[in-house]
């Protein structure tokens, strides 16, 4: 974390890049750390979620890639169960996408959304909001808890 606190900006808009994909680590120890050394708390604000989101399209589009027989394989699902699932999940799949940025789960949301086609306009306007908002509050309680 320490080197990627040295990159500054650059440093992380890559974790938060990364941290929205498959990889299991998260940008707040870096933005943290920017903001103890002085950094524009907007721009890291800005730089977090622009990295963050994205990550989630790359996310998103890695599912989009899927094929319905990996998860027939892999998952012992079929089409059907697929078809079913997603028959009753499109009512929240919008509101789903502004949770994306929840470590762990949020990645297996934004796959799945991009696995059952659910329109990417929307989907990553959800996106963008979930993450400005949380690097927003983010943001603040590093700023009030580790400058003040």
């Amino acid at each position: 974390m320490e080197s990627l606190i040295k990159l500054g900006y650059l440093g992380l808009f890559i974790i938060s890049f990364l941290a929205a994909t498959i990889v299991p680590i998260s940008p707040d120890v870096v933005m943290g750390g920017l903001i103890v050394l002085k950094y524009d708390l907007w721009t890291c604000i800005i730089v977090a979620t622009v990295g963050n989101f994205l990550g989630g399209i790359t996310t998103y589009g890695l599912g989009y890639i899927g094929k319905w027989e990996w998860v027939e394989k892999f998952f012992k699902k079929s089409k059907e169960d697929i078809d079913k699932f997603q028959h009753k999940i499109k009512k929240v799949a919008i509101i789903a996408a502004g949770f994306t940025w929840l470590p762990l789960v949020g990645d297996l949301i934004g796959l799945s959304l991009g696995f059952l086609r659910f329109k990417p306009v929307p989907v990553f306007l959800m996106m963008l909001v979930g993450r400005f908002v949380r690097f927003t509050v983010v943001g603040y309680f590093a700023n009030i808890f580790l400058v003040n």
